[in-house]
């Protein structure tokens, strides 16, 4: 993604830092001590299940238990101290940009890590196009300074870096990784620091025009710009860690994320939604099935389909006038057209009467979790269809951020690979 108005004072700035990454003989495996973002974690089954896997899985870190939030962040900076001063966590030698690699079957993706300068809103250099919740974002930011650190990585998308993919590829062509491992998902992930100032000068020349889109990470760069506002200019709390994948080579996988309400039992969703929407049950128990339905249907408009009862139900054909009343005016065509906006403006505040709370609306990334939350709790799951990444980069430019959880891209970069102390800059 590129800008004109953008140059080497205003673009994307990359600085090397030494990454805090597993010492490998004091770890079982180094697919045990990762996790997904802590906000992708299931809880608390997999939560559990992470923790169980090695005694010092990131989950410790990220999603730290206590009893209470002061106590969980406390307890998180504890453990990073002891896992430093015992070696299982150590500072790399030198300053690095890393070069990372997912794979996930015929799906490559690469990117580089580092530490990004953060800049304000009206420049242009870092486009959200999501809403964010001040709950997480001071939960986050009371992790990350009482840690001293950036624990995950976020995920941006540019577009266009020459120079920066011909240093990734030829890293990743001939270069001994630092380190290579398959997670439980069956993603192969691959890691390479560079540490040569000419390739550091090479990625920062070419950054130096760019502007990125986040793609996943938006509580955590919220959390970044609260962290640096409070320290004066010049600290080390001016970046945040992030990994920039050019989608012109490597393009993101684009998701939808699900939503399941807990306190909303389905016969009465249905019920109730037939006054603005076509209501169908689909033969057959198959989610892949129902999903298909659910893609056809998208092609014609905004669609849903609702699980909880073990069966499926598809919702289409909303009425243009419902929509109308029911869908903010002061929006582009664009936005007004986008399921995550009818769902919230209209079926979830008019129609369900769903309050916008964490105990009545959950986020679930993974289908067929959201349909077992939603079957477990006797609530109804709504699942989605993704957005075109287009679409999404499109609103950014405007300066018009999508409904809150619109999408989920990826793959993500795993959480424990590569971490940031911020007091090593």
């Amino acid at each position: 993604m590129t800008n004109s108005g953008l140059n080497g004072e205003h673009g994307l700035r990359l600085k090397p830092f030494r990454g805090l990454r597993y010492v490998r003989q004091r770890v079982g495996s180094l697919a045990a001590v990762t996790s997904p973002p802590y906000d992708v974690v299931v809880r608390p089954d997999g939560q559990r299940r992470l923790e169980t896997a090695d005694p010092h899985n990131v989950v410790r870190l990220i999603l730290p238990e206590a009893e209470t939030p002061a106590a969980r962040h406390g307890k998180a900076a504890r453990t990073l101290t002891a896992w430093l001063d015992e070696g299982v966590l150590a500072a790399d030698p030198l300053p690095a940009l890393y070069v990372y690699e997912q794979r996930d079957g015929d799906h490559l993706q690469r990117g580089v890590i580092g530490a990004l300068r953060l800049t304000p809103p009206e420049d242009g250099v870092v486009l959200p196009h999501e809403d964010v919740m001040p709950g997480p974002v001071a939960d986050r930011a009371a992790l990350m300074r009482a840690t001293g650190a950036n624990l995950e990585p976020l995920l941006l998308s540019y577009r266009q870096g020459d120079a920066t993919a011909a240093v990734i590829d030829r890293t990743a062509a001939d270069a001994e990784p630092l380190l290579a491992t398959v997670t439980e998902d069956g993603v192969r992930h691959r890691l390479w620091a560079l540490t040569d100032p000419a390739d550091h000068a090479a990625v920062e020349a070419d950054l130096a025009s760019h502007q990125a889109l986040i793609a996943d990470g938006h509580h955590r760069w919220a959390t970044y710009r609260l962290l640096q506002s409070a320290h004066r200019p010049g600290t080390p709390w001016d970046y945040g860690l992030v990994l920039l994948v050019d989608t012109a080579r490597y393009p993101l996988r684009v998701r939808a994320i699900h939503r399941v309400l807990p306190r909303l039992p389905l016969a009465d969703a249905l019920e109730a939604a037939r006054t603005t929407f076509r209501v169908r049950p689909l033969p057959g128990p198959s989610l892949d099935g129902a999903l298909d339905a659910l893609a056809q249907a998208a092609d014609d408009g905004n669609a849903f389909l609702l699980a909880g009862d073990g069966g499926f139900h598809l919702l289409d054909r909303p009425d243009p006038a419902a929509i109308e009343r029911g869908v903010p005016a002061d929006r582009p065509a664009q936005w007004r057209r986008l399921d995550a906006a009818v769902l919230h403006s209209l079926l979830l505040d008019d129609v369900w009467k769903v309050p916008d709370s964490p105990e009545d609306i959950r986020y679930i990334h993974d289908t067929a979790a959201a349909v077992g939350l939603a079957e477990r709790l006797h609530g109804t799951a709504v699942l989605m269809h993704p957005v075109h990444e287009d679409v999404v980069r499109d609103l950014a430019r405007q300066g018009v951020t999508m409904p809150r959880k619109s999408t989920s891209f990826g793959p993500k970069p795993a959480s424990g690979l590569v971490m940031r102390s911020v007091e090593l800059g």
